[in-house]
């Protein structure tokens, strides 16, 4: 079963595990992973199940990394039912194909293949998590901390999200933006609008602080990152009295920002901006991770040329997108994204052809035997 990516990809597709219910995936990957011969560990925090498995106690040590959980199956017609792992025509269906249980069975595959010779000359681990498309709270943090704790700190790592935009083999992740979300109250003076001497209007006080914050660009990037971006995402008043100058007024914003800066060196700006334009004002900020890098090398060659050995593509390094758990895993060891391609990820119809799935476990197993000689 676990040489051959597709009969484990519809054993997980048919778990239907939204975030945060696991529904039985874990444990069907557990049961794969332990008749490979690797010692797993069901780590449980909260409400996530999450699993950390390894086989070999050596040096090097090359962790896969991912997550079992998804996203709801959405509005509209599927093609095959979101959770029956259907092949129809050469292509699997089911929410999760591509993000990313059609990557985690392409692991496992991989990995079944290269033990067939034997025992690794290293180690071969697993971090595999219930939490990504949620808070994130409970999952690959906590897993980390685990694996700090108890010496599994692998050399290199690998996450299996859908990185390629069109074809397997375009695309390998080496770092991501960071994120950072602000709430924003700015406090006046309520009053008549017809006496605004006797009122302080908060609203005019932040749209001049949201105009100072969006006037001109944060950076013009970067060697490896495109510029940071500042995006207004609400202005809330809440006022439904034409006369009357409100007390306060809110607004949210998201920062996409690359290696230039921190989430403490922009929450210092925002604060500073805001005392420019309001005496009175709250900012409350959530960093829901760092910019990361992981530099062009050795390991990063190592995984090229695993790529273009099988799909005949040299691969584009790249730090755009979203976040995904690398932002977490990059604290503890290199870190690199590798997957399907991403054009049907979190919509109706979720798919993958199979000769992809294959095509990845190929190029996983020649990943693992140049990082395990």
């Amino acid at each position: 079963m676990t040489a051959d990516p597709l009969p484990l990809a519809q054993a997980l597709i048919r778990c239907a595990s939204v975030t945060p219910a696991d529904a039985g995936a874990q444990d069907v990957l557990a049961a794969a992973l332990e008749d490979l011969g690797f010692a797993v560990t069901r780590l449980r925090f909260g409400a996530i199940e999450n699993l950390f498995a390894r086989i070999g106690t050596n040096r090097p040590h090359l962790c896969f990394a991912g997550h079992t959980d998804v996203v709801p199956e959405g509005a509209g017609a599927w093609r095959a039912g979101p959770f029956d792992g259907a092949v129809r025509d050469g292509v699997l269906y089911g929410r999760g194909a591509c993000d990313m249980k059609g990557a985690i069975a392409a692991f496992v595959a991989a990995s079944a293949v290269h033990l067939q010779a034997g025992p690794p000359r290293g180690s071969i681990s697993f971090l595999i998590t219930g939490d990504e498309e949620g808070p994130a709270v409970d999952g690959t943090v906590r897993v980390l901390d685990w694996m700090e704790a108890n010496d599994h700190v692998p050399d290199f790592c690998i996450v299996g999200e859908p990185t390629n935009p069109g074809r397997l083999g375009e695309m390998i992740k080496i770092g991501r933006r960071g994120s950072l979300n602000a709430r924003i109250s700015v406090h006046g003076i309520q009053g008549h609008v017809a006496y605004p001497a006797r009122a302080d209007n908060p609203v005019h006080r932040l749209a001049r602080a949201l105009v100072a914050l969006t006037a001109a660009p944060l950076d013009a990037g970067s060697d490896w990152f495109e510029p940071s971006t500042l995006q207004v995402t609400s202005i809330d008043v809440g006022n439904p009295i034409t006369n009357v100058i409100p007390a306060s007024a809110q607004a949210m914003l998201n920062i996409r920002f690359n290696d230039r800066h921190s989430g403490a060196s922009l929450t210092a700006w925002l604060r500073a901006v805001l005392a420019q334009h309001a005496e009175r004002f709250d900012l409350d900020v959530s960093v829901s991770g760092e910019s990361f890098l992981t530099a062009p090398g050795p390991a990063v060659d190592r995984l090229l040329a695993a790529v273009q050995a099988v799909t005949g593509l040299q691969p584009k390094l790249d730090t755009g997108g979203g976040t995904s758990d690398a932002r977490f895993i990059a604290r503890l060891c290199p870190v690199a994204e590798f997957g399907l391609v991403g054009r049907t990820m979190h919509q109706v119809d979720e798919c993958v052809p199979v000769a992809e799935l294959r095509d990845l476990a190929r190029t996983y197993r020649h990943v693992i035997a140049a990082f395990l000689p």
